[in-house]
């Protein structure tokens, strides 16, 4: 079709179009057929610009298209305000979405973490077939009531900022390697998740077992609800990443990977946002003296609370996305 033909078949169509973009006293009718009208003119603009028609038809075929797509879309949303909707809304519907695989993790970390904590209190000799003499000797000097004067740690102030990034780095290091330990076929992400429960099972335990309850009790319960929480998720979505190798179902196995990998860098959002704030909680709050014990606790209980509330309630008001 030549371009004369072709304007003279469509120019009422961008006639009708450019006055309701405009304003110039369209029909009903027309308004309420916008979204048609603008897919085809949409669909000339293509035409136009494959058959090399003349500057003047394709730049005014171009204007009506980005005029109607401002018209749709309106201005570009601040970058913060998608960030915003994640974290308050996206974000606990992504965990509420992919609870078999937190659920699995949970399992796998807690379980072995709670079997110890347990045993340890009837069996006390356990501990030494989890951590050799020298750690737990290490361990008990850490936490011995009444040799510092801050709780669980002996060091100055100055050091805090010091310690926020030698605990974030660590929880880093933890997420990452259960996260990634899903490639193959999820199995380094199950060794990672267990690996860490026993360890701190066995630390609990042994610590709780020799009486060592607040100067311990009192230092990991302001953090372990980010710290926690934060293995569980990295577990959950390194398991996604080898469930889409187990199970691709009728995708192949790395398009089952590539598209479920996207799921599990969003879970991993999270879990690093609850290691930042959990660095932040043992370097700055775990360690002080000052509060009492049962503050302390309150203060875990109370985050435990806000931080499982935010999981489970948040982005409930708000339809799927």
């Amino acid at each position: 079709m030549n371009q004369d033909r072709f304007v003279a078949l469509h120019e009422e169509e961008w006639q009708r179009l450019a006055a309701v973009l405009r304003d110039r006293g369209a029909p009903p009718a027309d308004v309420a057929a916008l979204p048609a009208l603008y897919r085809r003119v949409c669909h000339h603009y293509a035409l136009a610009r494959a058959r090399h028609y003349s500057s003047g038809v394709v730049e005014r075929l171009h204007g009506l298209v980005l005029e109607g797509h401002q018209r749709f879309y309106g201005a570009r949303r601040p970058l913060w305000r998608p960030l915003g909707d994640f974290l308050t809304r996206g974000y606990p519907r992504l965990v509420r979405r992919e609870w078999p695989f937190v659920l699995a993790s949970a399992l796998c970390f807690l379980g072995p973490l709670l079997m110890l904590l347990v045993a340890l209190q009837f069996r006390p000799e356990l501990v030494y077939t989890v951590m050799d003499g020298e750690e737990v000797r290490r361990m008990e000097a850490m936490y011995s009531p009444g040799e510092h004067r801050r709780v669980g740690q002996a060091r100055g102030a100055d050091s805090d900022v010091m310690m926020f990034g030698f605990y974030l780095r660590n929880n880093t290091g933890i997420g990452f390697r259960t996260f990634a330990g899903g490639l193959p076929a999820g199995l380094g992400t199950l060794f990672f998740l267990a690996l860490n429960g026993i360890h701190i099972g066995a630390v609990a335990g042994h610590l709780t077992a020799i009486g060592y309850i607040h100067t311990f009790w009192g230092f990991v319960a302001g953090h372990s609800a980010f710290e926690l929480t934060a293995i569980v998720l990295s577990g959950a979505a390194g398991l996604r990443l080898g469930w889409a190798l187990v199970a691709p179902g009728p995708r192949t196995r790395l398009r089952a990977l590539r598209e479920d990998a996207v799921v599990g860098v969003r879970l991993i959002y999270g879990a690093a946002l609850l290691f930042l704030a959990a660095a932040f909680v043992e370097a700055f709050w775990s360690s002080l003296t000052t509060p009492a014990p049962a503050v302390k606790y309150g203060v875990g209980v109370a985050l435990w609370l806000l931080l499982m509330a935010y999981l489970v309630l948040a982005g409930r008001d708000h339809a799927p996305r």
